[in-house]
């Protein structure tokens, strides 16, 4: 899922945002639909993304590039993805503002192509937004916030490795405590985090078997 380089446009620009005072936020779903549908840009960038989401971009961006592990990929994939997902949780786990790189923030697709992969997602998203809203609130809190970053990060980390499907639960787990910080829902966030160390152990146990295995055909050879 490389994105070709290209410069972001002004997410200024888009029709979704300009929002007046006291207006009902826009929903994430209703986001990405506004972008893609937009047809005053020729491209669509991370940084578009980054500006337009603002205080929402961690839960936003974190969505976006833990998504595509949730299903099986080409290698390689997830450690290209998982680069962006350790800068964002870093940051969470800091109490930064989001922030990524240019050669990361710069990537950019067509608007066309960004159009379609709307189409496939959005009724996903939105079925999901449809069972979010505000609860548990302590835990979107931002020291919550601050220790899901810390948790995020080693899920972030796991993700990047070259084990065999060992992303995709880790990528679940991001995409649900994603979901629950974008809405403020402590019972995604909980969930997702519930999930992320269910995934933690089943990699583990790939791992000790890959070792495992190693030194037993080791043995085997030099037997």
């Amino acid at each position: 899922m490389a994105l070709p380089q290209d410069q972001p446009e002004d997410a200024q620009d888009s029709p979704g945002a300009d929002r007046g005072h006291g207006a009902e936020p826009l929903s994430f779903s209703a986001i990405l639909r506004t972008m893609a549908d937009d047809k005053r840009r020729e491209r669509v960038s991370v940084a578009d993304l980054l500006s337009l989401m603002q205080d929402r971009a961690f839960g936003a961006l974190i969505f976006i590039f833990a998504m595509p592990n949730t299903i099986p990929t080409p290698p390689g994939t997830s450690a290209i993805l998982g680069i962006p997902l350790v800068f964002l949780a870093a940051q969470m786990a800091l109490g930064k503002a989001p922030w990524l790189p240019k050669f990361i923030a710069g990537r950019s697709m067509l608007r066309t192509d960004f159009a379609g992969m709307v189409d496939k997602a959005s009724p996903w998203i939105a079925k999901a937004e449809r069972m979010l809203r505000p609860r548990w609130r302590s835990l979107s809190s931002p020291g919550a916030e601050r220790i899901i970053g810390c948790f995020s990060l080693i899920l972030a980390v796991v993700l990047a490795l070259p084990i065999p499907l060992g992303n995709m639960l880790p990528a679940v787990a991001l995409c649900m405590m994603a979901f629950g910080i974008l809405e403020k829902d402590g019972v995604w966030i909980a969930g997702g985090a519930t999930l992320g160390v269910v995934s933690l152990f089943l990699v583990a146990g790939v791992i000790y078997a890959i070792i495992k295995s190693a030194f037993f055909l080791i043995a085997a050879v030099f037997a």
